[in-house]
């Protein structure tokens, strides 16, 4: 019996890529009218300008705010070198997913061919007979690690909006409406930033019972709204009155390098996006038009609130830079704006990795029992997310973890291996086949060595008094 799920999407076919997931989502944010129709058959696609404000507020989150922290860990000068190089790497290895995918669906005679699909038909052709074989689990890897990443942000939106909650109801009666830097008095929390999690759970698990797409796209246009708000005040603020950076550390140890790595990697959050988007272009030829120029004011955006930002708190730079910032009334407003933004932005990160997991779950069970099984899945997955912050309590270390584990495999270890396995057979240049390699050497050192470091990190023991302070004024 045909079984559909809340979404109107058939569920005896084979459960589609993550990147179907994330292809609805954008439709809804481009206000479309129909769910399930092909984005190249759609009568209007998006605009340049479109484009371009999808692609910054994929690439615009909690990271952003943890890169003044990111610098810290890897030194005034280095920081902002390797963040730039991360970043034009990142950029690459989009623009050669983009080339693979356009290659595969042009020899397959496919209109559109996701992250997941191109790595498996790559692995199709490849010369190994292994590989051949074991195809299918090439997009099931990239589905995989783009689910995880997905949910990973989602503890990390967790964690960021506790954090946040915490310091402006525990300081609230010490904000002033004068603004002034904030002088640090280490002090134990009245209640944990565990507490605080628990009480957004609710909220969350209510959010994500919304299914319908256009009220997502609201959410979509609130957040959006939101942060570009805060993030001309934060602006505003470490720009003023900078100290002198000359005490600042050029280069830090190497330990805390690879933490630097993991965060900046974890920032470039729209690598699985860039098909679909390319895809739903009136005009894709364009695209690479637009992916540089907005990618040039993204990495822009990071090197500028990094730097600044490490320079303007230095020693003191918390791991997000929102927990800075003066315990005043605008300032707590700040917070409170960026923390309503980031809420509403998890349950459009969520809806990507529900819209692979809960088909497949309600194919599984009776019509009757549909509802239920999805309202269930959500549950579960929300309080997956929950469980993950509290676990990790750390905002930087599940920012780097995160990095380092899904996202360096998905924007820098496997594009590069794709573009191998998909133009080998037709005489790539040594200087490809070696650069290729270079990348992904890279991306799989910065993968294994950035885990290792940010685990260990996680097994030190801390001071909980310092680690969770707040800051008041003396």
């Amino acid at each position: 019996m045909l079984k559909t799920s809340l979404l109107g999407r058939d569920h005896n076919s084979e459960p589609n890529s993550l990147d179907d997931g994330s292809k609805s989502l954008l439709e809804s944010s481009s206000n479309t009218t129909s769910e399930n129709v092909h984005p190249t058959e759609e009568a209007s696609g998006l605009s340049m300008m479109q484009t371009v404000i999808h692609l910054l507020k994929c690439n615009i989150g909690t990271g952003l705010l943890g890169l003044p922290l990111a610098m810290k860990n890897a030194g005034l000068l280095v920081g902002p070198i390797s963040l730039l190089a991360i970043g034009v790497l990142t950029v690459h290895c989009m623009v050669i997913l983009l080339n693979c995918a356009h290659h595969l669906s042009q020899r397959l005679q496919k209109t559109f061919v996701n992250y997941g699909e191109a790595m498996m038909y790559g692995l199709e052709t490849c010369p190994n007979a292994w590989l051949r074989t074991h195809s299918v689990w090439g997009r099931y890897t990239v589905s995989f690690l783009l689910i995880i990443t997905q949910l990973g942000f989602c503890s990390v939106y967790f964690m960021f909006m506790a954090e946040n909650l915490q310091q402006m109801v525990e300081e609230a009666h010490v904000t002033s409406n004068t603004c002034q830097p904030r002088k640090m008095l280490m002090l134990t929390p009245i209640l944990d930033v565990r507490f605080y999690m628990m009480t957004i759970l609710p909220f969350l698990v209510l959010l994500v019972f919304i299914q319908n797409l256009k009220m997502l796209s609201i959410f979509s246009a609130l957040a959006s709204i939101t942060t570009l708000g805060s993030m001309a005040l934060i602006f505003e603020y470490i720009v003023q009155e900078i100290p002198d950076p000359s005490n600042l550390p050029l280069m830090a140890s190497w330990e805390t390098f690879l933490l630097f790595f993991g965060t900046a990697v974890f920032t470039f959050e729209g690598v699985g996006l860039v098909l679909p988007l390319k895809n739903q272009m009136k005009h894709p030829q364009q695209f690479s038009f637009v992916l540089y120029s907005a990618m040039s004011l993204v990495i822009i955006l990071y090197v500028c609130l990094g730097t600044l930002g490490y320079m303007k708190f230095g020693s003191k730079t918390q791991a997000s830079i929102t927990l800075n910032l003066p315990n005043c009334w605008l300032y707590q407003s700040v917070k409170l704006i960026y923390s309503t933004g980031i809420f509403f932005t998890y349950a459009l990160q969520f809806h990507v990795p529900a819209e692979i997991i809960i088909p497949f779950t309600i194919s599984q069970v009776s019509e009757s029992w549909a509802l239920f099984a999805d309202l269930s899945v959500r549950t579960a997955l929300v309080c997956l997310t929950c469980v993950s912050a509290i676990v990790i309590p750390r905002l930087d270390l599940i920012i780097s973890l995160v990095g380092s584990v899904s996202s360096s495999a998905l924007a820098l270890i496997i594009p590069p291996l794709l573009e191998l396995i998909t133009f080998y057979p037709e005489d790539m240049s040594c200087v490809t086949i070696a650069k290729d390699i270079m990348i992904s050497i890279l991306g799989l050192l910065g993968c294994v060595f950035g885990t290792y470091q940010a685990l260990y990190e996680l097994i030190q023991p801390i001071n909980h008094s310092i680690a969770n302070s707040t800051g008041v004024y003396e």
